[in-house]
């Protein structure tokens, strides 16, 4: 019996289907989609020694080996694990790095046991990932980015929350983007974010939405970097500038990355070593300007800092003493040179109701 494969991989990632990834686990943390689980078919050391074997004695021998480490309880498990997840997802899929044998091999075997037929993706994660950065270069050419641009607290990702037709690269990235940005998990890898874009501006060109919202940012957000062509689609949108007060501003900062990351951290840390973690994240981050901030700004700004951590306990507001110098002595003036150079893209500013209100009366901005 010929087992199915399916190839339209638009309609997969625009409905989140999802996908068994039979790789070894090596191959998975490299680069994988949204909705998948790693349940591989033969493990890092497994497929190690299966290659070995494929260099030195041919195609038959790796497979005949193949066949004798995935074998007996081995391979019950790993068919037991595809099935619960079948079981969970029965219009899902699987493949693997080409869609060759290791799919074929694992789709084979759910049949034999299960009578399931499950269908394996063809071109396997290679055609896929080909197809996604294919999307990435039409979308780069399609969409008509808008901008919104504005000093640092003014509350650009809240006010992202509220509108529709957007692309949250902060979310994507898993990053805030400045040096204090920095979350608890890991970014992505490259490899994922970039997937994780691209199926996102595909399921907004599927709906014929070109006009996207963005929060303005640098090429790189963390240790990861927005695509070439998606940036420079970005660098010549036009621009919404939005606005706040400095005492905002101030708010803004203090509630995220004072009040919601030491909640974070103690979450997932515990109460001492939540905090003892959380602090010494924000040390390391104004160490990771002080070429920029100067050496004796930054010898002052750390020491009020650290009086704010000492402190903590008993008055954490302290803190938006640090933070208001940073606005104004750091990141304001960095922010006015940046605008300097694109201001004649600016095409409203205003706080946020007015940027909405803009938003709502404008619906075909280009």
């Amino acid at each position: 019996m010929e087992l199915p494969q399916l190839d339209d991989y638009a309609q997969l990632f625009a409905s989140d289907t999802a996908m068994i990834d039979v790789r070894a686990p090596v191959e998975y943390l490299h680069g994988a989609f949204p909705h998948t689980q790693n349940l591989p078919l033969m493990n890092n050391e497994e497929r190690e020694s299966v290659g070995i074997e494929y260099k030195e004695m041919g195609q038959d021998s790796a497979i005949e080996l193949g066949h004798k480490l995935v074998s007996g309880t081995t391979k019950d498990q790993r068919i037991n694990d595809w099935a619960q997840f079948i079981k969970q997802h029965p219009q899902g899929v699987l493949y693997c790095f080409r869609g060759g044998l290791r799919s074929r091999i694992s789709q084979q075997w759910i049949f034999e046991e299960t009578g399931i037929v499950y269908p394996r993706i063809k071109g396997g994660y290679k055609a896929m990932r080909s197809f996604l950065l294919d999307e990435l270069e039409i979308a780069s050419t399609e969409i008509h980015p808008i901008i919104l641009s504005g000093r640092t607290g003014v509350g650009k990702t809240i006010l992202l929350q509220n509108i529709e037709h957007k692309i949250d690269l902060e979310d994507i990235f898993k990053h805030r983007g400045s040096a204090f940005g920095k979350r608890i998990t890991p970014q992505p890898s490259q490899i994922d974010a970039e997937n994780e874009l691209a199926i996102a501006l595909l399921k907004l060109r599927r709906n014929n939405i070109r006009n996207i919202i963005m929060e303005d940012e640098s090429r790189s957000i963390g240790s990861r970097k927005i695509p070439e062509n998606i940036f420079d689609s970005m660098s010549k949108a036009p621009l919404i500038i939005v606005d706040a007060d400095i005492q905002y501003r101030v708010n803004i900062i203090f509630e995220e990355y004072i009040v919601n990351a030491l909640a974070e951290h103690k979450s997932l840390f515990g109460e001492t070593q939540g905090f003892d973690i959380w602090a010494d994240g924000l040390l390391s981050a104004i160490d990771k300007i002080q070429r920029r901030l100067g050496g004796l700004k930054h010898k002052q700004v750390k020491s009020i800092m650290e009086d704010a951590i000492n402190r903590h306990q008993d008055e954490k507001e302290n803190h938006k003493d640090w933070i208001k110098i940073l606005l104004e002595e750091y990141y304001d003036p960095m922010y006015d040179y940046q605008l300097s150079n694109k201001s004649d893209r600016v095409i409203f500013r205003g706080e946020h109701e007015d940027v909405l209100t803009f938003l709502r009366d404008n619906q075909n901005i280009r």
